[in-house]
C-alpha cells in the first residue's frame, strides 16, 4: 500500500498539498515500481496534528481521488476518519476505507462502507485508552471494530486489520506489536502494518525521517515474517524488494524471471 499524502503538514515531509496532478504523477510513480495499492489521505494524523474540517478534508482528497482513478487501475485507498468523507471518496472512484479508528468513533462509517460494498481496513487506535497488553488491547479493539462492521452489514471478507503502529502506544509498545504480531493472526482477518518512517524507528536508529529507509525496511520484513499481509509504505519501489524476499523466504512465494 502506496501513500500519497495531499496535506501540507505530513510527518514524513512527503506531503503534496491540494494538487491533484502532483497526487496523479505520484500514485503513477508508485503504480510502476509496484504498488498493489494507492492509499491517499488529507488530513494529518500525527499527535500535534491541526485539525481540518469536513470541508477542507474533503478539498484535498476528492480531487486527487479522481485524478488517480483516471492515471491508474489500481486499487484506491481513502485514509479517512470521517463517514462524510469516506461516502464521497467512494463515489469519486475509491474502492477502499482506511479508518483509523475501526468503525469506533464515526458512528456513520459502517453504513457507508457496507452501503457501497467497499474494503475497509479497520485500525485499533490506542490514543486516550488505557494502558495494558498490548495484545490484548488490540484484540479487544478488533473485536469492537469487527461487532460494529458485522452490525451495519459489512462483509468480513473485506476487512482489513490494522493494530496501529504509532497510533496511541509507547515506543516500547510499538515495537512489541511487530514482535507479537504473530499472536495477533488469531483474529482470522488479513493484516495491514504501517510502520514507515515512524518516530519510534527514528528513536532506534537516532535517525531524523529522511533516514529512516534501512528501519523501515527491517520492520516491514519482520512483520511480513509475522504473517502481515500489507505493508503501508513511502518507499514502495525499495519496500517493494524487501517484501519480495521477505515473503520468498517466509512463505515460499517466488518465481525466477
Amino acid at each position: 500500500m502506496a501513500i500519497v499524502n495531499v496535506t501540507p503538514d505530513s510527518f514524513s515531509g512527503d506531503g503534496l498539498g491540494p494538487d491533484p496532478a502532483a497526487a496523479a504523477a505520484l500514485a503513477t510513480r508508485f503504480a510502476e515500481e509496484g504498488a498493489d495499492i494507492i492509499d491517499i489521505g488529507a488530513e494529518s494524523t500525527r499527535p500535534d496534528a491541526i485539525p481540518v474540517t469536513l470541508e477542507q478534508e474533503a478539498e484535498r482528497a476528492l480531487p486527487a481521488v479522481a485524478a488517480i482513478r483516471a492515471a491508474t487501475d489500481l486499487p484506491i485507498s481513502i485514509d479517512t476518519q470521517h463517514a462524510e468523507v469516506a461516502g464521497a471518496a467512494l463515489e469519486a472512484g475509491a474502492d477502499m476505507v482506511n479508518d483509523i479508528n475501526g468503525l469506533r468513533a464515526d458512528k456513520g462509517m459502517g453504513a457507508v462502507v457496507a452501503s457501497r460494498g467497499a474494503a475497509l481496513v479497520a485500525m485499533h487506535n490506542q490514543r486516550s485508552r488505557p494502558s495494558g497488553d498490548v495484545v490484548a488491547n488490540v484484540l479487544a479493539g478488533w473485536g469492537e471494530s469487527l461487532r460494529i462492521g458485522d452490525e451495519a452489514g459489512v462483509s468480513r471478507d473485506r476487512i482489513v486489520l490494522d493494530p496501529g503502529f504509532g497510533f496511541g502506544w509507547t515506543p516500547e509498545e510499538n515495537l512489541q506489536l511487530v514482535q507479537r504480531l504473530d499472536e495477533l493472526s488469531v483474529a482470522g482477518q488479513p493484516l495491514l502494518l504501517g510502520p514507515s518512517r515512524k518516530s519510534t524507528l527514528g528513536l532506534v536508529l537516532g535517525a531524523p525521517v529522511e533516514e529512516r529507509l534501512e528501519g523501515t525496511a527491517a520492520a516491514v520484513a519482520i512483520a511480513i515474517a509475522r504473517g502481515v499481509d500489507i505493508v503501508r509504505v513511502h518507499d514502495v519501489a525499495e519496500m517493494r524488494k524487501v517484501a519480495a524476499v521477505a515473503d520468498a523466504v517466509t512463505r515460499g512465494r517466488w518465481q525466477a524471471p
